[in-house]
């Protein structure tokens, strides 16, 4: 195969590299997708095609030179996003109380509780639900990309959901909690809710980014005067970050319902989410006609899993195509060219996904161990698991400001800030996050009355006086924490949607929710480690540990920055410039075989 001509190349070190083809005027369905859009779906958001310079499409000068900004969200993007808010206020509402209900006992005067597990056991089966939650999106995008799809699949699993969320109302009533149902109910409803939720959220990102339709560059003059480049992919991160904006808001349940655990009770706190989780269905059915719904498409995920294959046996994708199959006298294979190069795309998805487990233990400790530091704190009659709402109240407060004040003043200096350089800066924050949580922990066991040994020593009065430190020390930890979500987190969701193939949006969104699951299950593993007087290292060595595999995703996959619009684009790409582009990124993916 010939190498991309020096036009067509971008080079290393371009800020903004733009790989110039004929995008004009391609039709991908003529290139042999394997789906079709329904002829009932609304045309795209912009159909003059004055807007374009000329048929031909952007001018290089253009490219290189002008700024690029979002284009308009379509309405029925924002009825998506309401009810992702609502199944995020359930979700949240819910977990905010766990620790507390898990770890304390019901007679504990001091913190609510009804369990008494301990800080370990209840870590290991706060880290369980997390696992299960993130395996079973799996489940859900199979049945939404080959059966269902996601509009239907949605609907399915949230009746289930509701099933989950009337189990665990009715075994925290203070006559289940009195009868030791509070356990066997609890485990039950994680199941229930966990496999509800699965098929939620495998298919609710997705279907928001299919609402925007639109898939080229435009030239666009503002009303300031100042031409802009209307970008596709620009939109689909603004479009992920008011996502990522709406999960946030809903997690502000957990204010209400840690508040209701400590003047109310746990039941209380869980009759909340569960009526509110109907504002969400009603959300689900009146935007029915609305929502643009892609039908599902079959046994992609199996051919898929038989290209790779193919590729990985040769060492080379060229041979899962079948124009190359047929040169060589091979067998003939039922794919396309152009589905291979969408499979190639969304390996080098799956390369950089593998480093997120490790985010996501970090990301776990602010739902269990930060709960129990700040337990261990004077939180001056403030129950000691609201402090995690810090988190998305910050995230509500900074994403707008990314959004509209540091992105874009990025890229009107000529700094994109590509997604693999906002993971990096992601993993950043996190480690420094664990490194203040550590700092935090070190200034707890050099505070009385009971040091190394919070609430377990004679002067705690029966576990009744924690040490002497103010609890809203804990707040920067929180802050660095919103930080690398937003780095990281929301720029994974976005990676998973643009580098998936039409046919595989839910599937490869489940892949990246995967890495969540397998977080939680390092957190079980290390969950023994989670006690006093350890805490410290815990911290530090996560803090390191995160540090690291930061750097080295950096190292490793820095390269992929220059191949983002090329990737986004493989779509409208000619068969001859597609072909070129899916050798060029083998050439990069060279050195990583085995990761992923």
């Amino acid at each position: 195969m010939a190498n991309i001509s020096p036009e067509k190349r971008p080079e290393a070190d371009s800020l903004d590299p733009v790989i110039s083809h004929p995008l004009a005027a391609v039709d991908s369905n003529k290139k042999g997708d394997i789906i079709e859009v329904s002829q009932d779906a609304p045309a795209p958001a912009y159909e003059d095609t004055s807007k374009f310079d000329s048929d031909d499409g952007i001018s290089e000068l253009d490219l290189r030179t002008l700024r690029r900004v979002s284009d308009r969200l379509p309405p029925a993007a924002w009825l998506v996003a309401i009810v992702e808010l609502c199944e995020r206020f359930t979700y949240y509402g819910l977990t905010g109380p766990f620790m507390n209900y898990m770890q304390n006992p019901a007679s504990d005067s001091l913190r609510p509780g009804a369990i008494g597990l301990g800080q370990s056991k209840a870590s290991a089966l706060n880290y369980f639900f997390q696992f299960w939650c993130y395996v079973t999106p799996i489940l859900g995008a199979i049945i939404a990309d080959q059966y269902l799809g996601k509009y239907k699949t949605i609907c399915i699993f949230s009746g289930i959901y509701a099933v989950g969320l009337l189990i665990i109302f009715t075994t925290s009533l203070p006559v289940a909690i009195d009868a030791g149902a509070s356990l066997g109910g609890l485990i039950t409803a994680m199941i229930v809710i966990g496999l509800g939720t699965g098929g939620i959220k495998s298919n609710v990102s997705p279907l928001i980014a299919e609402q925007y339709t639109n898939t080229k560059k435009f030239v666009k003059e503002l009303k300031s005067g100042e031409r802009v480049i209307v970008d596709p992919a620009v939109t689909i991160q603004s479009l992920f970050m008011i996502f990522y904006l709406c999960i946030n808001v809903g997690s502000l349940s957990a204010i209400a319902t840690t508040e209701l655990e400590l003047h109310v009770g746990f039941w209380a706190a869980y009759l909340l989410p569960f009526v509110f989780f109907f504002v969400g269905i009603f959300a689900l059915v009146v935007g029915h006609t609305f929502y643009i719904k892609k039908p599902p498409s079959g046994s992609v995920v199996p051919q898929a899993f038989r290209i790779i294959t193919i590729g990985a046996m040769n060492r080379n994708m060229n041979y899962a195509r079948p124009s190359f199959r047929a040169e060589m006298n091979l067998s003939r294979v039922p794919w396309t060219n152009h589905f291979v190069d969408e499979v190639s795309r969304a390996l080098v998805a799956c390369r950089v996904f593998v480093f997120y487990p490790i985010y996501w233990l970090v990301y776990g400790q602010m739902l269990n161990n930060f709960i129990s530091q700040a337990g261990e704190m004077d939180t001056h009659g403030i129950p000691n698991d609201i402090m995690q709402n810090i988190d998305p109240i910050a995230i509500i407060i900074f994403i707008p400001l990314c959004d509209y004040l540091l992105y874009p003043y990025l890229r009107k200096i000529g700094i994109p800030f590509k997604p693999i350089t906002r993971i990096f800066f992601g993993f950043l924050f996190g480690a420094l996050a664990m490194a203040y949580a550590a700092i935090v922990q070190h200034l707890i066991y050099t505070s009385g009355p009971c040091y190394e040994y919070p609430l377990a020593c004679d002067a705690s009065d029966g576990g009744q006086l924690p040490n002497n430190i103010h609890v809203a020390i804990q707040t920067p930890a929180y802050f660095f924490i919103a930080m690398s979500e937003i780095f990281a987190s929301i720029t994974g969701l976005e990676y998973a949607y643009t580098k998936a193939p039409s046919t595989m949006k839910s599937f490869v969104m489940s892949l990246f929710l995967l890495t969540n699951a397998f977080g939680a299950a390092i957190g079980i593993a290390i969950s023994p480690t989670a006690k006093d007087p350890d805490m410290v290292w815990t911290y530090t060595a996560l803090a390191l540990v995160t540090l690291f595999f930061g750097c080295l995703f950096w190292f490793i996959f820095r390269k992929y920055n220059r191949d983002e619009d090329g990737l986004n684009e493989l779509d409208r790409l000619p068969d001859e410039d597609s072909e070129e582009f899916t050798e060029r990124l083998q050439s990069d993916m060279r050195g990583t075989e085995n990761i992923a």
